[in-house]
């Protein structure tokens, strides 16, 4: 049985029941709200998933990878950074609507819509499409939302998701509103909001999501730290 463990803003975790440990959207060391920093993967990271390139996104991402040389999975564009700029030759690129099958289970990029800007150094060439995942583990399919708005895309995610990762913290993402609106239209069994809460500008009341998704999913508040078994 995997492991889910939420470690703030977009954040995730995911340790699987043989023991490969992946990482989702690393932004730990000026994130006021983490609980653990990027020393906390140190010592072992299998592989290191983005969304897109922001940076309470990506922050981490380079000093992670540096010291444990996990495969990083995201957009062609993040990964021709991550090797041509950072010298990272571990990567498998992928793009919007492609899956792959990895040893540790299947990851599918989703459409998201947002800003395609690489927040690190020398990658003023570089742009990227935001994406969501979908990644299966053990049996569980988890979609991880990223940074998006309300698409009627979603919609093509019914009956493919058990656990969904939502932004809620409106102004630069869903609101809670519309986050509950996707949750209607995905219909997983288990709904966990994130990228809310870490500053003012995206401070929100968890309960106007809880009340718009009712009875269409069972809701979940992970504090950072906490975990999920899948």
């Amino acid at each position: 049985m995997a492991r889910l463990v939420f470690h703030g803003q977009s954040c995730f975790e995911i340790e699987t029941a043989d023991g490969t440990r992946i990482l989702i959207d690393p932004f730990l060391t000026d994130n006021p709200i983490a609980d653990v920093g990027p020393e906390h993967f140190f010592d072992r990271l299998d592989h290191l998933l983005l969304t897109h390139g922001h940076g309470d996104h990506i922050a981490d991402t380079w000093e992670i990878l540096k010291a444990t040389n996990a495969q990083l999975i995201a957009t062609y564009e993040i990964v021709s950074y991550a090797g041509e700029v950072q010298g990272h030759e571990n990567g498998h690129p992928m793009h919007i609507g492609g899956a792959h099958e990895f040893p540790f289970g299947r990851v599918k990029l989703t459409a998201a819509i947002h800003g395609g800007k690489i927040d690190a150094p020398g990658a003023e060439a570089y742009t990227t499409t935001p994406a969501g995942i979908l990644l299966t583990v053990d049996g569980t399919r988890v979609y991880h939302a990223g940074d998006t708005a309300l698409t009627l895309d979603m919609q093509l995610l019914k009956g493919e998701v058990d656990v969904a990762l939502v932004p809620i913290g409106d102004n630069f993402t869903m609101g809670p509103e519309d986050a509950a609106r996707a949750i209607h239209m995905i219909q997983p069994r288990i709904a966990i909001p994130h990228h809310y809460d870490t500053w003012e500008l995206i401070a929100v009341d968890p309960a106007r999501f809880v009340d718009g998704v009712g009875d269409a999913a069972e809701v979940l508040i992970l504090k950072p730290g906490e975990a999920l078994e899948l």
